[in-house]
This record gives structure tokens, C-alpha cells and sequence, in this order.
């Protein structure tokens, strides 16, 4: 089974009944950091669970250290798993607005867990369930135990002293999924210093989606990262942004396209600035 998968809303509907199946409402906002659940509580698909990524899909920031969005410990994220009802052999779907950003983060946490089949993000999210005019609940999700055991996988990522070592290195694709206003350094409305990691290359995580919101077919994400790796080995790909939330959009639509899970730098740019040693670029 490939280890990116997505749903439609028509194909959710028609399996919502399913035993075993358990859907993650991944709503979030950077600006408004209580949308997510204020917005789950004004509807949301009947029997999701709410998953915050500040609260859930993240540990806590130690200030001058980590990033934004530091992963979460990994024993708290698998008893989260449990609440929500997941088993290892559970089916998940997670959704999002509509471009999956956050939706990517959860289906990254677990297959760095280990869950790495059954795992469907909602394409075109809940955006694309409106449109297709199917309903919203306000009712509680069933408190059903689950039994998820999964354990880290150190491979899928790379730190950012390991990181820094590879700078230069001719067989590094370093993907950057920030917009490129923000990679150029123009401007930088979040972090404390603009710029990007010398040698990376703007992959706006957006890109892969279409008009509609939903996104790109295999052959056209393939053609997008095949441009990017340039005939380098997609096995030393590393993605980040800005706190290593929409770069698992990126690491998301590579597996789409064929391409293997490749890692993660996880602290991402709000981590690379705690440490003024590190170098920054500025433009293309």
C-alpha cells in the first residue's frame, strides 16, 4: 500500500460507517492559535477527534533553542493515538481547511511512529467536503480506547548540526516550502530573521496544489521534484520551512509522486536562527 494516500470527500462519505476507521480534524491557525478548536466546535465531520498542533502534534518551545513547533515526546503523541481510538491497523483519515498543511504534520508523526499504510489525507480537505455539499456534526466523537504502539524512526530525520556539516555537499537537495517572498528574505512576518539555509531551493508547499485546491496529479508532482532534484538521488533530499509543519506537505507529495520518504529537518528556520553561528542566505 503507498505510503501517501488520498481520499475524496465522496470516498469518505461512502466509509465513514467502516469499523476501525478513525478521522483527525487537524484544523489550525498561526495567527489565531484557538481557530482550530473553536472552529471544531462550531462543526466538524461527524466522529472526528480534534487534533491541535500546538497541544498534540507538537512539544513544548524551549525559547532560543528549538523552533516553533518542536515534535511532540513521542510516548505523549502515541497515548494521544490511543485516546483518539487508533490501533496499528486502523485506518486514518486527517483534514485540514483545505490545503492539508497540517494534515501533512499528522500523517508525517505517524509514519515516523511506524504507521505508514492506511494513513488517507482528505483531498482538498474540508473546503473540497463543503463544496461537494456534505453535512457537518456537532456531535462528540465516541471515547473508544485504542492500542497504537509505534515507536520513532531517528532515519527520517536530520539535526541541524548534521545539517550544517552537509552545506555545499553536491548531492544535497535542501527544499525550502515556504512562499518565496519569505525564502527570499523580502519579508518575514513570523521569525526574528529573514532568509533561507544557504544552497536550498524555494519549493513552495502550495505549488502542489491546483486551483481547486486539491492537489497535482502524480505525473505533474513528479515532473516538480524531478526539476528540483535535478538528477540528484532522491535519498538525500532534506526538507524544512519554517517550523517543520508545511514541509511534511512537501515530504507528503514526493511520496505521491513515487518518490521515497525522505527527511525531515524538523527544528526548520525558526530553529536555524536560535544559533547566530549558522549562516543565512538572502534572495534566489
Amino acid at each position: 500500500m503507498p505510503l501517501a494516500q488520498l481520499i475524496s470527500p465522496l470516498a469518505l462519505d461512502q466509509k465513514r460507517q467502516q469499523p476501525g476507521l478513525v478521522i483527525l480534524d487537524c484544523r489550525f491557525a498561526l495567527e489565531d492559535p484557538d481557530y482550530g478548536q473553536r472552529s471544531y466546535a462550531e462543526g466538524h465531520l461527524a466522529g472526528a477527534h480534534f487534533a491541535d498542533l500546538n497541544r498534540d502534534l507538537s512539544g513544548p518551545v524551549v525559547k532560543g533553542a528549538t523552533g516553533r513547533h518542536p515534535l511532540p515526546d513521542p510516548a505523549r503523541l502515541v497515548e494521544r493515538l490511543q485516546a483518539w481510538g487508533i490501533d496499528n491497523d486502523s485506518e486514518i483519515v486527517l483534514y485540514d481547511d483545505g490545503p492539508g498543511a497540517y494534515a501533512a504534520r499528522a500523517w508525517w508523526l505517524l509514519a515516523w511512529l511506524g504507521k505508514r499504510d492506511g494513513v488517507f489525507i482528505l483531498d482538498g480537505g474540508l473546503k473540497a467536503w463543503h463544496a461537494a455539499g456534505l453535512p457537518l456534526s456537532l456531535d462528540p466523537p465516541p471515547a473508544v480506547q485504542g492500542h497504537f504502539s509505534g515507536q520513532p524512526d531517528s532515519h527520517l530525520l536530520l539535526d541541524a548540526a548534521h545539517l550544517q556539516q552537509r552545506l555545499g555537499q553536491s548531492d544535497l537537495t535542501l527544499l525550502d516550502a515556504r512562499a518565496l517572498p519569505r525564502f527570499r528574505g523580502d519579508v518575514e512576518p513570523i521569525d526574528p530573521v529573514a532568509g533561507h539555509i544557504p544552497g536550498a531551493q524555494c519549493a513552495a508547499f502550495t505549488d502542489n496544489l491546483g486551483s481547486d485546491g486539491r492537489f497535482l496529479p502524480v505525473e505533474q508532482l513528479k515532473q516538480r521534484f524531478a526539476e528540483k532534484l535535478a538528477g540528484r538521488s532522491p535519498e538525500q533530499l532534506v526538507a524544512y520551512c519554517g517550523s517543520g509543519v508545511t514541509a511534511c506537505h512537501n515530504l507528503f507529495a514526493l511520496c505521491l509522486a513515487g518518490y521515497p520518504l525522505a527527511r525531515l529537518y524538523a527544528g526548520s528556520w525558526s530553529e536555524w536562527i536560535t544559533d547566530s553561528r549558522r549562516p543565512v542566505a538572502k534572495g534566489d
